[in-house]
C-alpha cells in the first residue's frame, strides 16, 4: 500500500512525487520511460514573464524545478529589467539533455520514493472508491491517493499536413485507458492542441545574417540558495520571416493540418503556429524568429516562433525564405499534437477531482500549457494528496499570495477552452507577486506543511532578520543638507536637499537607487535583501493599496458556501448564474464572484441567502 501513486514523470509528476516523499509519504512514481522524465519536448527554456516567478515560488515552497534549472542552464537573462518590479522575471535556456539527467538523479536519491517503469492502463476503482492503479499487464497497485500527470499523452495524435499518427510527443507511446475511463466516469473531456517547431543543424545556419541575443553578464539564480554554476553561456539569435514566407504560407494554407481540417482540438492563443500568425496578422510582413541552442551536447538549434503543422516539403520551403536559414538542414520536423484533457472546473482548489475522492490531476491534463504551470500544479497536487492522507486541511494559495494561486483559481473557476498560459496581466495583485519576494511570501507556509527543511528555513529566517535590520537602518540614518552632499546629489541628477533626510526618504526618489547611497556612507549588504527592501520603499504606497484590496477580497475567499446549497431556491439570482454555480460548485463566495456570468447582484443574493441560514436548511 502506497500513500501516493504519481502517474507520469513530466514536470508536474516530478514535483508531485518529490513533494509527497519529502512530506514523509510512501510514494511511487510510474513512468513509461524513466530516461525521459523531465523531458523538454518543446522549447528548451524555463521561466519568462510570470512563469519565472512561478519557478521562484516552487523553490520557496520547497520544490525542485529552480535548483535543477540553475544547475543545467546554458543562458540566463532577467527580462524587463528596466521596467517596474511587477513584470521582471528570470528566463533560462536549458540544456535539454542534462536537465532530465539531473532530475532523474534527484528522484533516485529521494527517500520515500520508488520509481517504476511501466504503463498505467486504468485507475483501480471498486464500489466508486479509488483503490490505486492497474498496469498494462493487469497488475494492481494499491494506494491511498493517485495523482494523474499524463501531460499530452492521453489519446494523442501527431499531425503533420494530412498525416495523422497515433503517438505521444517525440514518438513516445500514447495512452488510451485513463482517458476513456474518465469519460465513462462522467468527466467532461476536452480536446486540445499544441505544437513544436523544427530543429535544424547548427552548421547549416548563417548566423551573420542574424542579431545576437546574449544572456546577462551577471548570472542570477532561480533558487533562493543563490548557487551559481560555472556553466557555458550560449547566445541566442534573432531573425525574421519575410514577405516571401507570408506568400508561400498563404498560397497553400490548406496543406497544414490546422487549416486543412485535420485538427479538431483548440490551440494555444498566446503561442500560435506560424500559419495562424500569418492569417490573423496579415497586415504584418515580418514575425520574429529566435534561434535557440538546445544542448551543449547537440549540434542543433530550436527555431522558436516557427511552430507549424505543414508537411515536410512546405517546412523546407518556409525555412528557405528566412534570413540565415536559406540552407538550413532540418534534423526533426515540426508537428502539432492533439490530446485529451479534462475541463478543470471539475477540480477543487486542492486539485482533487470533485467526482472521485482521492484522485488529483496536475499539468496539461488540466488544460494548461508550459513546463512551469505544470510543475506548479504538480507541487500543489502532491502537497494536498499528502495533507489529505494526514487528515489535514487542503493547502490553497490565494490570488494575492502567489502566481500559482492565480493559475489554479483561473482553472477551477473559468475552465479551459484552449491551453491556458499564465500571463502577468492575469494577476490583479502582480505588484505583490514579484520575483524578489517569493521567499517572503511562501517559505513560512512551505515549512509549516513540512516541505521546507530546517536548514533552508533557518537561512530564510536569517534573511528576514537582515531585511528588518536594513529597513531600520535606512529609516534611522540621515544625510545632512551640506554643500558636499548636494554636490554628490548633483552628480546623479538629483535635486539638492535643504534639511536632513533619511536614507529611506531619499530612496523614494525615482532617480536614486540603493547603490547610490554608498556615496553618503552606506555600506552595501546582501543584494537580494537590498532589492526587496528597495522595492518595498519605492512602491510602498502602491503595495499598501494592493494589500488593502487583497484583504477585502480575502474576506470573500474565507466565506464558505455550503456543499448542498440549492441555487435554484435563491430569489432574484439570474438563470445564468444559477446554471454556472450549479455546474462549477464553487467552494467560497470569492470563487463564485470570479465565475463568468455571475454578477455582483448575484453574489449579493448568494451572501444574503447563506447568512440567513436557509442554505443549511
Amino acid at each position: 500500500m502506497y500513500d501516493g501513486i504519481i502517474v507520469g514523470g513530466g514536470h508536474a509528476g516530478i514535483e508531485a512525487a518529490l513533494a509527497m516523499a519529502r512530506m514523509q509519504q510512501h510514494t511511487l512514481l510510474i513512468s513509461g520511460n524513466l530516461s525521459k522524465v523531465a523531458s523538454l519536448p518543446c522549447n528548451p527554456s524555463i521561466g519568462g514573464p510570470a512563469k519565472g516567478i512561478v519557478v521562484r515560488e516552487i523553490d520557496a515552497l520547497g520544490g525542485q524545478m529552480a535548483k535543477s534549472a540553475d544547475a543545467t542552464q546554458i543562458q540566463m537573462k532577467m527580462l524587463n529589467a528596466s521596467k517596474g518590479p511587477a513584470v521582471r522575471a528570470l528566463r533560462a535556456q536549458i540544456d535539454k539533455i542534462e536537465y532530465p539527467k539531473f532530475m532523474l538523479d534527484v528522484l533516485k536519491k529521494q527517500d520515500n520514493l520508488t520509481l517504476l517503469e511501466a504503463f498505467v492502463e486504468a485507475l483501480w476503482i471498486e464500489e466508486e472508491t479509488l483503490k490505486g492503479v492497474i498496469l498494462s499487464d493487469g497488475t494492481k497497485i494499491p494506494s491511498k491517493t493517485v495523482v494523474i500527470t499524463t501531460g499530452t499523452y492521453l489519446n494523442s495524435d501527431i499531425l503533420m499536413g494530412k498525416e495523422k499518427t497515433k503517438s505521444g510527443p517525440i514518438g513516445e507511446p500514447t495512452t488510451f485507458g485513463i482517458s476513456k475511463q474518465l469519460k465513462d466516469l462522467g468527466f467532461e473531456i476536452i480536446r486540445l492542441k499544441t505544437g513544436t517547431p523544427p530543429r535544424i543543424a547548427k552548421d547549416s545556419v548563417d548566423l551573420s545574417k542574424m542579431t545576437i541575443q546574449p544572456g546577462d553578464d551577471v548570472v542570477k539564480s532561480f533558487s533562493h540558495d543563490n548557487h551559481i554554476y560555472d556553466n557555458p553561456a550560449e547566445p541566442c539569435y534573432l531573425t525574421r520571416t519575410t514577405k516571401e514566407t507570408k506568400k508561400i504560407i498563404l498560397s497553400d494554407l490548406t496543406a497544414s493540418a490546422m487549416y486543412g481540417g485535420v485538427v479538431k482540438g483548440v490551440g494555444p492563443r498566446y503561442c500560435p503556429s506560424i500559419e495562424d500568425k500569418i492569417v490573423k496578422f496579415q497586415d504584418k510582413d515580418e514575425h520574429q524568429i529566435f534561434i535557440e541552442p538546445e544542448s551543449m551536447g547537440l549540434d542543433e538549434y530550436y527555431v522558436q516562433g516557427l511552430s507549424t503543422s505543414f508537411p515536410k516539403e512546405m517546412q523546407e520551403k518556409i525555412l528557405q525564405t528566412i534570413p540565415g536559414l536559406e540552407h538550413a538542414r532540418i534534423i526533426r520536423y515540426a508537428y502539432a499534437i492533439e490530446y485529451d484533457a479534462i475541463n478543470p472546473i471539475q477540480l477543487k482548489h486542492s486539485l482533487e477531482t470533485k467526482k472521485l475522492n482521492n484522485l488529483f490531476c496536475a499539468g496539461q491534463i488540466n488544460g494548461t500549457s508550459g513546463y512551469e504551470e505544470a510543475a506548479g500544479q504538480g507541487l500543489m497536487a502532491g502537497i494536498n494528496a499528502a495533507l489529505k492522507n494526514q487528515g489535514k486541511d487542503a493547502f490553497v494559495l490565494e490570488r494575492h499570495e502567489a502566481y500559482i494561486g492565480v493559475l489554479i483559481d483561473d482553472l477551477v473557476t473559468k475552465g479551459a477552452k484552449e491551453p491556458y498560459r499564465l500571463l502577468t496581466s492575469l494577476a490583479e495583485f502582480r505588484l505583490l507577486l514579484r520575483h524578489d519576494n517569493a521567499q517572503s511570501r511562501l517559505t513560512q507556509k512551505g515549512y509549516e506543511i513540512g516541505l521546507v527543511d530546517d536548514t533552508t528555513y533557518q537561512t530564510y529566517l536569517n534573511k528576514q532578520s537582515l531585511y528588518q535590520q536594513l529597513l531600520t537602518h535606512l529609516k534611522e540614518n540621515v544625510i545632512l543638507p551640506n554643500a558636499k552632499n548636494n554636490v554628490l546629489l548633483a552628480t546623479i541628477d538629483s535635486a539638492p536637499i535643504y534639511e536632513s533626510m533619511s536614507f529611506e526618504k531619499l530612496l523614494k526618489r525615482p532617480e536614486i537607487s540603493i547603490s547610490h547611497l554608498s556615496l553618503f556612507g552606506y555600506e552595501r549588504q546582501d543584494v537580494d535583501v537590498e532589492t526587496e527592501v528597495e522595492t518595498f520603499i519605492k512602491y510602498d504606497g502602491y503595495i499598501q493599496k494592493s494589500l488593502r484590496e487583497a484583504q477585502k477580497m480575502s474576506r470573500l475567499e474565507h466565506k464558505k458556501i455550503p456543499d448542498l446549497i440549492a441555487y435554484d431556491k435563491i430569489s432574484n439570482m439570474s438563470l445564468e448564474a444559477r446554471e454556472k454555480l450549479t455546474k462549477i460548485k464553487p467552494e467560497t463566495v470569492g470563487q463564485a464572484s470570479r465565475i463568468s456570468g455571475v454578477s455582483p447582484v448575484d453574489i449579493s443574493m448568494l451572501v444574503v441567502y447563506i447568512e440567513s441560514g436557509q442554505a443549511n436548511a
